[in-house]
């Protein structure tokens, strides 16, 4: 697997957490409305871990 290949997969790993975090930020959205306090708290949690990964993960693959 050469370097060009990871960096590929770096990328496609990279969009799919943010179309994750986009998705757990409108279902946070959804349990605000409906009060549900739990499943705010783990949506909430959920889309920033995967924020927060989407940035972190090709930081760490340039290094």
């Amino acid at each position: 697997m050469s370097l060009i290949d990871v960096d590929h997969w770096v990328v496609m790993l990279s969009l799919i957490l943010i179309i994750l975090c986009f998705y757990f930020t409108l279902t946070f959205f959804h349990y605000l409305k409906l009060g549900d306090e739990r499943m705010i708290k783990q949506s909430k949690l959920a889309a920033v871990i995967c924020l927060a990964l989407s940035f972190l993960i090709p930081v760490i693959n340039s290094l």
